[in-house]
């Protein structure tokens, strides 16, 4: 019979862990053993994107269909490895301390902790009103599916070749595509928010067919909502290579833009769904395509630039995004809910 607890070491950092043969992911039978392990591999890759970054933990004691919560302040029961930072919650009037994953041995501490998703912050702990990236979340509304994100993932990626920036997509891990935007540089949420709800709003007014940029959900159906509030100092967005408590433990994963034409062109959402392992080997064959995210210098443009960079976005792409609402569509259930 199996314990259910023992003591590891990782890295010369004495842990407990527990119940590692609990299902997690029934439908997979995936448990909290492969939790653990996925995310110990992943870590070289992973850990950069999480250092100094405020964690918030999303987790799911009873596996992913039953509840979860999520954790903001740091347990107290925490080992006294664990790193910490203070910050200020405006909503709660009082100081906050988040847990930093600094390492590997809180990476898999917090995944004992059954954390299956990491969610953090645009901006580092130590300069927390200073985003270190733009991102844009593109939800796209049934029947609408991540194909069609896909051609509004394009038409971000145009308008910021107008501008002369670069920027690298990830799926979510669970229905839609994400878009980042490396900045680096000495910018403020105050600058950064207001610059993407206005590209949403343009993409939305050029193609107002197929995307919406306002937050009612009475709008989306069947159109991709380009979510610029994430780019706020109090919001999270999940990280990139965390796992998503969806069916099956697939991951956020970085993706090229040649994998996101493909997709768009075949009108194939099931071509942008990567399991934990899928993602590994990804890893071992790629190397991190996110890399330059936190590497990247760029300069925020004036918002007053942005229509003339987004005049007349390309149109000849629109045939694929169609056709694959078409395919959406005709999707059996189990299709569609294996591209979910």
């Amino acid at each position: 019979m199996a314990k259910t607890s023992e003591t590891i070491d990782i890295q010369g950092k004495q842990l407990q862990v527990s119940n590692l043969e609990k299902v997690l992911y029934p439908e997979a039978g995936f448990t909290k053993g492969q939790v653990i392990d996925y995310y110990v591999r992943v870590a070289p890759v992973l850990l950069p994107h999480l250092r100094g970054r405020p964690l918030t933990m999303k987790r799911y004691p009873n596996g992913v269909t039953g509840m979860h919560f999520y954790e903001k302040n740091c347990p107290t029961h925490r080992p006294q490895w664990v790193k910490t930072a203070p910050i200020w919650s405006e909503g709660n009037n009082r100081w906050m301390d988040y847990c930093l994953a600094q390492d590997l041995p809180t990476l898999v501490w917090a995944a004992n902790l059954d954390d299956l998703e990491l969610h953090t912050s645009l901006s580092l702990a130590a300069d927390i009103m200073r985003p270190t990236v733009l991102v844009f979340d593109l939800d796209p509304g049934p029947p609408a599916d991540i194909v069609l994100c896909c051609q509004v993932g394009l038409w971000l990626r145009q308008i910021f070749e107008r501008l002369g920036l670069e920027c690298f997509p990830k799926t979510s891990g669970s229905k839609g595509l994400q878009v980042y935007v490396p900045l680096n540089t000495a910018v403020t949420y105050d600058q950064t928010k207001p610059f993407a709800h206005e590209i949403a709003r343009i993409i939305a007014r050029q193609h107002a067919d197929l995307v919406v940029s306002d937050m009612k959900k009475a709008l989306r159906t069947g159109k991709v909502f380009v979510d610029w509030s994430q780019n706020d100092d109090h919001k999270t967005t999940v990280c990139v290579y965390s796992l998503r408590a969806k069916d099956r433990p697939t991951v956020s994963t970085p993706v090229s833009w040649a994998e996101v034409e493909r997709a768009l062109k075949k009108a194939d959402p099931g071509a942008l769904v990567f399991d934990s392992e899928k993602a590994l080997q990804r890893v071992e064959r790629m190397g991190d395509l996110f890399e330059p995210v936190l590497k990247l210098k760029q300069k925020l443009p004036k918002v007053s630039e942005l229509e003339a960079a987004a005049g007349g976005l390309t149109r000849g792409l629109r045939r694929g995004a169609k056709s694959s609402k078409t395919a959406s569509d005709k999707a059996t259930p189990s299709a569609q809910r294996r591209a979910s």
